[in-house]
C-alpha cells in the first residue's frame, strides 16, 4: 500500500521514531524471520552492529534497549511501557536475552558493536543483525535502515520496495506525489484535501475502520498528554530536566477556570510540552510523523477542538469529525514530505521532523477552519518555509533539549501559518512543492554534525550535567 495515514500516525514508544521505534521494528522482523526458519534452537551467538547516527546518539535515544526488546519479539505498536520496564529489568538482572521469545542467550546492551563514524551508503541509521551456531555457521543475517518516522528499509530491497510502492499507488483513485497533483485532484472533483485522502485510504480500509482508527490515534495522543501531566520530577538521563507539564496544568486550572480564549497559547504549549515529556521518558506516543515532533499535531488539534471558531457548542460527533478531517489532511501533507524529501532528522536535520509536523498541523487546522485546498496548501507552505534549516543537535543525544520546547514553538507557528493563509485568497508566490524540494536540498547541504550525530551545535556547546 502507498504511504497512508496509519503509516504516518503509528503508535509506539519514546523517545525517537527513527532511533527507537525503527530499530525495535527491524529487530522484531529479524527475530521473526529467524524463528520462521526453524533454526532458532541452533543459535549460539548473536551480533548487532549499529552505524552512523544510531551509534552516535543511540544511548540517549534508547536505541540499544529498543533493539533488545525487538529481538525478544516485541513490536513498538503493541508493547506497553510497563512491559518495557519489566523486560529490560529482567535482561539487566539476568544478563540473558530471550531471542524471538524462545532461545536464551547471554546478551545485553554492552555487547552491541557501535560504529558512529561508519555510515552505510543507504542511510546514516543503519543496523546489521547476525546469528551463528556453535560451528560458526551464519544462520541468518540482515541489514536494515531506519529512515524516519518508524519506517524501515531492508538492504537490497530498496528498489523492490520502491516498485511495490509505485504499484500500490496505481490502485489509488487519486494518486499524488506532489502538492500540485493533490490540488489538481481537488480542482477536478470539487473535493477537499481530507476527502481525497479518505477516498485513497478506502482502498485498504472501510470508512468505519478509518474513522475508528483515527479516533483511536487521537485517544492515544490524549492519553499521552494526560499521563504526562501526572508525572512529576526529572526526566531520565543526565540533563536533569524538570518536568513542567504538571505545574503548568495546575496553574492553568487555577487561572483559566472558564477556558478564556486569551489562554489559548498556554494550553497549546502545555499539550506540546506534555506529549514530548512523555516521549522523552519512553512513554507511549503517536509518531506524528516522528516521535521527536510528536507534540505538534496533538497541540494544534487541541487548539482546533477548543479554540477554533464554532467549537463552543459542538457535539461529540462534530468534534470527532474535526479530528478525522484534521488528521486526514495532515497525513496528505505528510505524504508529500515522505515522497519528495524526508522526515528523518538524521537525514535532513530537524526541519524534516519538527518542520514537517508543523506544516502538517497547519494544513489540518486550515482545513477544519473552512479553508479551501489552496488555503490549506498555503498554510503548509508557510509553516515549512519558516522552519527551513532547522538543525538536529539534541544535547546528550536525549530528545529533551531543545526538542521539547521546540514542539511548542512549532505548534504556535502552525497555528499562525493557518491563520495567515486563511486571511488570504489562497494565492501565494512560493509553492509548497518548491519549499519541500528546498528542504530536501538544504538537508543535503547541511553538515552531518547538525543531523542527529551529537557532534555539533547545542550537543557540544552545552555542557551536560
Amino acid at each position: 500500500m502507498a504511504v497512508g495515514v496509519f503509516d504516518l500516525f503509528s503508535i509506539g514508544i519514546g523517545p525517537s521514531s527513527s532511533h527507537t521505534v525503527g530499530p525495535m521494528r527491524a529487530a522484531a522482523v529479524f527475530a521473526e524471520e529467524l524463528k520462521a526458519s526453524g533454526r532458532l534452537a541452533e543459535v549460539a551467538s548473536l551480533r548487532v552492529d549499529l552505524y552512523g547516527s544510531l551509534a552516535a546518539t543511540g544511548r540517549g535515544h534508547g536505541t540499544m534497549t529498543a533493539v533488545l526488546l525487538g529481538l525478544e519479539g516485541f513490536h513498538p505498536e503493541l508493547i506497553l511501557p510497563d512491559e518495557v520496564e519489566e523486560r529490560l529489568a529482567a535482561i539487566a538482572d539476568t544478563g540473558m536475552l530471550q531471542l524471538a521469545g524462545g532461545t536464551s542467550l547471554p546478551y545485553g546492551v554492552e555487547d552491541m558493536v557501535l560504529r558512529p563514524l561508519t555510515v552505510l551508503s543507504r542511510h546514516t541509521n543503519g543496523m546489521t543483525f547476525q546469528v551463528k551456531n556453535d560451528d560458526g555457521e551464519v544462520l541468518h543475517e540482515a541489514t536494515f535502515f531506519s529512515v524516519g518516522g518508524g519506517f524501515i528499509v531492508r538492504e537490497g530491497e530498496e528498489d523492490a520496495a520502491a516498485e511495490q510502492l509505485e504499484e500500490s499507488k496505481e490502485q489509488l483513485p487519486y494518486p499524488f506525489r506532489t502538492a500540485a497533483e493533490l490540488l489538481e485532484h481537488c480542482r477536478n472533483t470539487g473535493l477537499g484535501i481530507s476527502d481525497i485522502m479518505l477516498l485513497n485510504e478506502k482502498v485498504a480500509h472501510s470508512e468505519e475502520e478509518i474513522r475508528d482508527g483515527l479516533l483511536h490515534i487521537w485517544q492515544v495522543m490524549e492519553e499521552c498528554k494526560n499521563s504526562a501531566i501526572k508525572r512529576e520530577g526529572l526526566l531520565p538521563g543526565g540533563l536533569k530536566v524538570r518536568r513542567r507539564a504538571p505545574d503548568w496544568h495546575e496553574r492553568l486550572l487555577k487561572e483559566d477556570k472558564d477556558r478564556d480564549p486569551k489562554y489559548w497559547q498556554e494550553w497549546v504549549n502545555l499539550v506540546a510540552l506534555a506529549v514530548n515529556e512523555e516521549n522523552a521518558s519512553g512513554g507511549r506516543v503517536v509518531t506524528a510523523p516522528t516521535n521527536g515532533a510528536a507534540g505538534i499535531i496533538p497541540a494544534v488539534l487541541y487548539y482546533a477542538l477548543h479554540f477554533a471558531p464554532g467549537m463552543e457548542n459542538a457535539t461529540q460527533e462534530d468534534r470527532d469529525d474535526v479530528v478525522i478531517k484534521f488528521l486526514l489532511t495532515a497525513a496528505a501533507i505528510g505524504v508529500l514530505y515522505k515522497e519528495q524529501a524526508s522526515i528523518s532528522g538524521a537525514e535532513v536535520g530537524c526541519q524534516g521532523e519538527v518542520g514537517s509536523a508543523s506544516s502538517m498541523a497547519a494544513a489540518g487546522l486550515a482545513e477544519v477552519m473552512g479553508g479551501s485546498p489552496s488555503h490549506v496548501e498555503n498554510a503548509a507552505e508557510i509553516a515549512m518555509e519558516h522552519n527551513l534549516g532547522l538543525t538536529c543537535d539534541p544535547i546528550g543525544g536525549l530528545v529533551q533539549v531543545p526538542c521539547i520546547e521546540r514542539n511548542a514553538i512549532a505548534a504556535a507557528k502552525a497555528i499562525n501559518a493557518a491563520k495567515m493563509a486563511l486571511w488570504g485568497d489562497g494565492s501565494h508566490r512560493v509553492s509548497l512543492d518548491e519549499v519541500i524540494v528546498t528542504m530536501r536540498e538544504t538537508g543535503k547541504d547541511m553538515s552531518s554534525k547538525y543531523k542527529e550525530t551529537a557532534l555539533g551545535g547545542l550537543a557540544v556547546n552545552v555542557v551536560e550535567c
